[in-house]
C-alpha cells in the first residue's frame, strides 16, 4: 500500500486499470451517448489527473481544488477526443489537464498583468487548444504567432507575463531515494570559494596599509568622494591624495601577489 494516494476522497489503488481494447470499447459507449460508460472512463483514467497534478505539489497548498479542475480537463478531454484519429486518448488529455490547471492557478494568481496582455494570453491559450487538435501536437509560438496574425514577441510577452512562478523548492529530478530541487542547481557568485577566497585575501591586503592610506581609499571607493572632496575632508592637497591613492593601490596589487 505505499504506492496509495488518497486526493479529493479518491484511493488511486482502488482506481480500475483497463487494457487499451477496453478503453476503446468505453471511450465508443461514451461517445453513443452511454453517461455510465463515460463516467467508468472518467474514473479509469484518473490517475492521468493525479499525474499532472503531482507536477504542481510544491507550488500549490489546496491539492484537493487543482485535482478537481484536473478533473474538468479530463471530462472536457473525453467529450471532444476524435476517435478516429490514430491518437492515444493520454497523449490528447494530458496537455488539456495540464492547461485547465494552469488557468485555474493563473487566476488564482497574487501577480497581477496588464488587462491588453491578459487578453492577448487568452487568445493565445485558445489558439493553442485549437492548434492542438488541428496539428495533433504541441504548437509552437510561431504556429500560434501565425494563426492570429501577430508578432511572436507579442505571443511570448503574453505567456511569459501569464507563466507560473517557479518555487525553488521545485524538484527537478526524483529517483525515489535522493530529490534534487531547483535551488540545488543554482550558483551564487557572491559567495563562491574563490569570491570568498579573494575577499580574505583583500582584507589581508587592507590589513597591511598605513591609516592614511586606508582613510583615502575608504573616502574614495565606499563612500563614493573624488579626490578633491577627499583632499578637503583630510586637509591635504589633491595632488598628495592622488599619489597616496596610486601607492595603496599598488601595494594591494603587490600583496595579492
Amino acid at each position: 500500500m505505499s504506492n496509495k494516494v488518497e486526493i479529493t476522497g479518491v484511493d488511486t489503488t482502488t482506481l480500475p486499470q483497463l487494457s487499451a481494447t477496453e478503453q476503446m470499447e468505453l471511450m465508443m459507449r461514451a461517445k453513443n451517448g452511454d453517461k455510465e460508460a463515460r463516467d467508468q472512463f472518467a474514473i479509469c483514467n484518473m490517475r492521468l489527473v493525479l499525474s499532472v497534478v503531482q507536477r504542481f505539489r510544491n507550488r500549490i497548498t489546496n491539492p484537493d481544488d487543482v485535482f478537481q479542475v484536473g478533473c474538468v480537463g479530463l471530462m472536457k478531454a473525453i467529450d471532444n477526443f476524435d476517435v478516429n484519429l490514430n491518437v492515444k486518448f493520454s497523449t490528447y488529455a494530458v496537455p488539456m489537464i495540464l492547461g485547465e490547471i494552469r488557468r485555474y492557478l493563473r487566476d488564482n494568481n497574487s501577480i497581477r498583468v496588464s488587462r491588453s496582455i491578459r487578453d492577448m494570453a487568452y487568445k493565445v491559450l485558445r489558439a493553442r487548444e485549437a492548434l492542438s487538435k488541428e496539428l495533433v501536437r504541441e504548437p509552437s509560438s510561431q504556429d500560434i504567432a501565425t494563426y492570429l496574425d501577430v508578432p511572436i514577441k507579442d505571443v511570448a510577452v503574453a505567456m511569459e507575463a501569464i507563466s507560473d512562478p517557479i518555487s525553488l523548492c521545485e524538484s527537478v529530478y526524483d529517483d525515489g531515494e535522493d530529490t534534487i530541487e531547483l535551488i540545488d542547481q543554482l550558483s551564487d557568485d557572491n559567495n563562491s570559494d574563490s569570491k570568498w577566497l579573494e575577499n580574505i585575501a583583500l582584507k589581508d591586503s587592507l590589513s597591511r596599509l598605513n591609516e592614511r592610506e586606508k582613510e583615502i581609499l575608504l573616502l574614495r571607493y565606499y563612500h563614493g568622494r573624488t579626490q578633491v572632496e577627499v583632499s578637503n575632508d583630510i586637509g591635504i592637497s589633491q595632488a598628495q591624495v592622488s599619489r597616496l591613492e596610486k601607492t595603496a593601490i599598488d601595494n594591494i596589487r603587490k600583496y595579492l601577489g
